[in-house]
């Protein structure tokens, strides 16, 4: 264990001199050798850690992390600085903006990116593209590869042991990797194969629809690299994005609805048809260092709050690697990888993702032109439909990320429960419903009970939900007819002792019925895969359900409906 803030290496998961807990182990910093010109990756306890492995000499720090950059960007940049080839005879790394020219560093402004229209970019790429080599490239990286060696076995050896360890108690045929065509995936996926001597894993890719061309043709390349692999593709085909943003707004940092609807959702749709009620090991490319919210996962998760897919496992085997660890591993061991890395991407998922940085949508705008001028035409329709006074900055300047709930939208109406009191029965809501009450409505109350027409009062078409241990009634449901709404429904809870918790599930699903828009996030919330969403209606199985209420629980499902957290205004 490590405490970062004394720098001291320790036993305990608290540190005994200031208190802070202590990681897992201790930092991994990036040194440059100068003579060498090269990154030497070594862990800040090691006593040699300022020693170059080649020649022997003195290093200094460089910083935290480090990536390569392939000659396809080095030609950008120096195209965007007006040096074509200045650096070709260098050594390039990056870091976030600062790229190191033989060590020294380049900061690179977004103002850079402004400097040229993308026409320029690409037609001064497109004619010295045949002159630009990896010659120098290789070199280098050879020389990487060989003063980190040492790095490159221990990181093996770690996770392939942590593979098997975690493994073991999971039969082979219940083993998935997550494969999303990124570097992460495409380690996690080479080592998991070696570690348990099995080229048959089955490997799930989920397709979004958003993904970079680069993508689609790597995975192609995959599997054909790959023809033991079991390769099943996840895709929602179903919906389509730009009609979804139409109607819901695009996606936002905090507002990502589309990871559920075209990447999770389908996903599981994918492991149900495969697995049913088995329970499965996944091995993602998650790590640590990638966001605020990851570096609070566990390296093996099964929790179902952090879990987005239920009824598996996850575990990740390069959760504590940096990204020049990755790097090192696909360089060192000769894997092929998506060639959206070649061009500069730091990260290859949704290219129109709210989460890319701004080299990313420049980047987009140079490689995939016709995409992102269509997005960016969106963005600003969207803007003026809304009422946003400037539509051109506020998508220029990025601003549309930040957007949060459904102002202006037509469809944040339907995520507002609206109810009145019965004047007639206590314990009695009388609802606003969208549709009249129809078997998909009385379906979606079986996570309470069992559902049951016949016992109901024929005269006043009631249904009655039943306590599955006692069969005693708890709901009464009954179509009716109230002033103000197109359509309602009273629900009438009785024989329990908290009323109105139940009351509140029920809004909750009330408000699924009135606003569902097929994002799959209950479907993927479910671990006995009782949910399903097929051709607009949202069905519950009545003998898959275990009554768990997971589903219309707000620590698990905010609001009962994502559409609430995506669609909520302020009143």
């Amino acid at each position: 264990m490590w405490c970062k803030k004394c720098n001291r290496e320790t036993n305990s998961v608290v540190c005994e001199l200031c208190g802070t807990p202590t990681e897992q182990d201790a930092p991994v910093l990036v040194y440059w050798c100068e003579d060498c010109k090269i990154p030497i990756i070594k862990p800040s306890d090691r006593i040699d850690k300022n020693i170059c492995p080649l020649c022997g000499k003195e290093t200094k720090y460089m910083c935290a992390d480090l990536r390569p950059v392939f000659p396809e960007e080095r030609l950008l940049v120096e195209i965007l600085l007006a040096q074509p080839f200045a650096y070709a005879d260098k050594t390039v790394w990056a870091s976030n903006n600062r790229y190191y020219i033989d060590g020294k560093v380049k900061a690179m402004t977004s103002n850079a990116y402004k400097k040229y229209t993308c026409n320029y970019i690409t037609e001064e790429l497109n004619a010295n593209k045949d002159k630009n080599n990896y010659e120098v490239f290789n070199q280098t990286i050879d020389r990487f590869i060989l003063a980190n060696r040492e790095r490159l076995n221990y990181l093996f050896d770690e996770a392939t042991d942590f593979i098997r360890n975690t493994a073991k108690d999971y039969p082979e045929e219940n083993i998935v990797i997550s494969f999303s065509g990124g570097k992460d995936s495409t380690v996690t996926a080479d080592l998991t194969v070696r570690a348990l001597s099995n080229p048959s894993i089955v490997h799930i890719f989920g397709d979004t629809t958003l993904e970079f061309p680069t993508t689609m043709e790597y995975a192609k390349r995959f599997r054909e690299n790959n023809p033991k692999a079991i390769f099943k593709t996840a895709k929602n085909k179903e919906q389509d994005f730009y009609s979804m943003c139409e109607e819901i707004g695009p996606p936002a940092r905090m507002l990502r609805w589309c990871c559920s609807m075209f990447k999770t959702g389908p996903i599981t749709r994918v492991l149900n048809s495969l697995y049913r009620d088995k329970d499965i090991l996944s091995f993602y490319g998650i790590r640590k260092c990638e966001s605020v919210s990851r570096s609070k996962y566990n390296r093996v998760e099964d929790n179902a709050e952090a879990v987005k897919i239920q009824k598996q496992k996850v575990a990740s085997p390069i959760f504590l690697w940096q990204d020049i660890d990755i790097w090192l591993y696909i360089l060192g061991e000769k894997i092929d990888f998506n060639d959206a890395y070649r061009l500069g991407y730091d990260r290859v998922g949704c290219w129109c993702c709210p989460n890319n940085n701004d080299r990313a949508q420049f980047l987009s705008s140079i490689y995939m032109p016709e995409q992102a001028k269509k997005w960016r035409d969106f963005l600003i329709g969207f803007a003026i439909k809304v009422g946003k006074p400037d539509p051109q900055v506020y998508v220029d300047t990025g601003k549309w990320k930040a957007r949060q709930g459904g102002n202006g939208l037509s469809a944040a109406e339907d995520v507002k429960i609206r109810f009145t009191n019965c004047t007639a029965e206590d314990n009695a809501k009388i609802y606003s419903l969208n549709h009249p009450v129809d078997d998909i409505f009385l379906g979606m109350l079986t996570p309470f009970g069992k559902v049951s027409k016949e016992l109901g009062r024929n005269l006043i078409n009631e249904t009655v939900v039943l306590d599955m241990k006692t069969m005693v009634p708890i709901i009464s449901v009954q179509p009716f007819a109230q002033d103000g709404y197109e359509f309602s429904v009273k629900i009438k809870t009785m024989n329990v002792s908290k009323q109105d918790d139940l009351q509140r599930m029920i809004g909750y699903q009330v408000r699924k019925f009135n606003s569902c828009r097929k994002c799959l996030k209950c479907e993927s919330l479910c671990k006995f895969g009782a949910i399903s969403i097929i051709n607009d209606e949202y069905r519950i199985s009545e003998n898959k359900c275990k009554r768990c209420k997971m589903c219309v629980t707000a620590k698990y499902l905010e609001g009962g409906c994502m559409m609430d957290k995506y669609l909520k205004t302020k009143e």
